[in-house]
Order: C-alpha cells, then structure tokens, then sequence
C-alpha cells in the first residue's frame, strides 16, 4: 500500500528534547503505517512516548528525524486541512459557552453559517447520545458527558482521522465502559480511522482492530497485534476465551518491552 492510500504513514521517525544535562530521546525510529478505517491503539507505560506520537501525528509536537505523512499531506498540511479531531485527555470546554456553542465554535471558525453551524453541531450531539443537553454548560455535566462533547466538537466537521489521547483516563469504571461502548458503536457507524492512546490493556482489547505495543523511553514499536475479534462487539465479549487470550498476549508484549 502507498503512502497516499493510508490514513497515517510514519517512517523511521525520531523526536529528541534538548536538555540541560543530556538529550532525552522520547521516540526512537518508528514506523507504523495505518490503514484507513482501522481502530488503531497505542499502548505502553508511562513516558514511552504514546502521546508524544499521537502529537507527532496532528502536528502538536515536531519530529527530529523521518517521515510523518496523513493521508498522504505533511502533518502541518492535514492540520490545515482539517483533516483530522483531535480529542484531548480533559474535555477542555469553555465554561461560559452552553454544550451546544462549544460544538459550534470550530464551525464557525470555518466562517459556515448559523444555521449550518447549528445542524451539524445538533446532529452530532445526536450521535454521542447528547440530545435534551444543548442548552446545559460543561460545569452541570458529569465528566463522561463532558467527554462526548468534546468528541462531537472533534467530529463536527467531518474528519476522515480521529486522534483521542486517553479520552476516558480520568473516568470511574463504569462510565469508561459506557462510553468504551458507545465509542464502538459510533465506530462500526461511521469507519472513521481512529488512532487511540490508553494504559488499558481491557479498553485497547475491546476497543481495537490493532494494538501498536511500545517500549518505555526511548519509544519504539516492539508489537503490532491484529485482533481476531469480530469488529462488532459488546461488553459481555470481554469474558470470553477469544478476549483473553488477546489480553495475554498483550499483556506479555508489555512485559517483554519492558524487559529489553
């Protein structure tokens, strides 16, 4: 497959910091090419560089060395572009803006009208099960809720490529199922390319059609499980043999990767 047909293309990429002391290489050569459509998820310990990635990827974070393409443009050309969401580990709402104006404002920064602005934000509230929520503010929602507002302000303008880092981290169990479901199902509906970093080896398993396995710093790929799962899925499947056996073998790529 050529770069032009993939959703992300990452090419013996490098990112290394400058410090005072010695240079801290947060990711080292990594290639990871991504299909579009895929559910991909990144996962590895902390300050591997996931999220480091995932920034490299939406043009957050610059790279030291190699290739970085989204479908087929430079990182900084997709940006431009709009072609990707992009969706932060905290909602990152503006309090004094109403659910439904905090989806809008990427809209209108596009300068689409009012009235445009207003009927795609209100059908993608529709799609994150927010409707009857419009006129609420982010302070009189639980922090789930939050959470999908900010994935329907992401999808507000129709991006082919959805980043989210570590959306649902900051959840109790419960809600992060609940919306580990829904996210799914939003999913199976739509075949946007996903790209999804987590510490959850369940949520990575449930979640994902890969998991891109890294080591701790400096980051590279040391595992690329394709999953066996069937694409349509629901909770109840993370009790069966198939579920476990893919989180055993992730579970042991992490503690390889960590032993290198």
């Amino acid at each position: 497959m050529s770069a032009p047909e993939l959703a992300v293309s990452v090419r013996r990429a490098s990112v290394v910091y400058a410090a005072a002391d010695a240079p801290v290489h947060a990711l080292q050569e990594i290639d990871l090419a991504i299909a579009p459509g895929e559910f991909v998820s990144l996962i590895g310990p902390s300050g591997c560089g996931k999220t480091t990635l995932l920034r490299v990827i939406a043009d957050l974070e610059p790279i030291s060395a190699g290739e970085v393409q989204v479908n087929g443009m430079s990182p900084r050309d997709a940006r431009l572009a709009r072609a990707y969401g992009y969706v932060f580990q905290a909602p990152a709402l503006f309090p004094w803006r109403n659910v439904l104006a905090n989806v809008m404002l990427p809209l209108q920064i596009q300068g689409r009208s009012a009235a445009e602005c207003e009927a795609v934000a209100l059908d993608h509230l529709a799609r994150v099960g927010l409707t009857g929520f419009e006129r609420k503010y982010p302070w009189q929602l639980s922090g789930g809720m939050q959470q999908r507002v900010s994935i329907a302000r992401a999808l507000g303008f129709e991006p082919k490529l959805l980043m989210m880092d570590e959306p649902f981290g900051a959840l109790d169990e419960i809600t992060r199922d609940r919306l580990n479901e829904q996210l799914q199902q939003l999913w199976q509906r739509e075949r946007r390319t996903v790209v999804f970093v987590t510490h959850s080896i369940a949520e990575a398993v449930y979640l994902s059609t890969r998991i891109v396995v890294m080591s701790p710093r400096p980051g590279r790929i040391v595992k690329d499980i394709r999953s066996p799962l069937p694409e349509a899925r629901h909770l109840g499947l993370r009790d069966t043999p198939e579920f476990m056996a893919v989180a055993h073998e992730l579970r042991e790529a992490l503690g390889h990767g960590r032993d290198e």
